[in-house]
């Protein structure tokens, strides 16, 4: 090789090497949120009495969960979190997740930090749609209610399950349901392509268009297919 072409090739591999690493790290976040979404799922389903029925979860078309809310306060308060959203194929299994983010403001009074597990259980397709469109944002593409506890619905007050979205947070070891009326959930594209490849869009995630999926996003679905049964 001459040493023309060797310095091109240090050269390329040096411009290279610092890309590699960025989707490395890219890769690794987004697999530590599926794995800390996993968790949080696994935690909620077990929490004695607390749980989201399973009925509402056997029924829904999709669901969401996003760790560690943000919630920061001072007269003007703003939230953000970063999740997976799968939802329901025709024959009853669960597709691979999505990538998306959470973000809202709040006006008035309000002061201090505190961070909170989100679940969202969608019972239709349209807010998925919405989502997967470009941005949704709850309250005013779809009406979303804090959701019923208890091991089926017989436990729950709400006896009409009216609502598009039922919405739970867990909050300091404690579990409910909370109103996020005003927050926009959106794609997280960079998070997609560190899993699934550049250009892989939601809906061919969705549908099974995908191989080679890293094993702790894989096990997200396997825990939704456990829950759902």
């Amino acid at each position: 090789m001459s040493k023309p072409i060797a310095r091109f090739m240090m050269m390329f591999i040096a411009l290279l090497l610092p890309a590699l690493a960025a989707h490395a790290d890219e890769q690794q976040t987004a697999i530590a949120r599926a794995q800390t979404a996993t968790r949080v799922l696994t935690d909620i389903m077990q929490a004695p009495d607390k749980a989201i029925p399973h009925d509402l979860l056997r029924d829904a078309y999709a669901i969401a969960v996003i760790p560690n809310v943000i919630k920061v306060g001072l007269v003007f308060g703003g939230r953000h979190g970063d999740g997976l959203i799968a939802v329901k194929s025709p024959d009853g299994t669960w597709s691979n997740p999505v990538f998306l983010s959470l973000t809202g403001g709040s006006v008035g009074f309000q002061a201090g930090v505190s961070s909170t597990d989100v679940v969202l259980v969608f019972r239709t397709r349209r807010g998925v749609d919405g989502i997967v469109n470009g941005k949704f944002t709850i309250g005013a593409d779809a009406h979303a209610a804090a959701g019923p506890v208890g091991r089926s619905l017989s436990a729950s007050t709400d006896a009409a399950m009216q609502a598009e979205i039922y919405s739970y947070s867990r909050s300091r070891g404690l579990f409910a349901g909370v109103s996020l009326d005003g927050a926009a959930l959106r794609i997280d594209d960079d998070a997609d392509a560190a899993i699934y490849g550049p250009g892989i869009t939601p809906r061919r995630i969705f549908e099974g268009g995908v191989s080679n999926v890293p094993a702790p996003v894989v096990h997200f679905r396997d825990q939704l297919e456990e829950y759902t049964q």
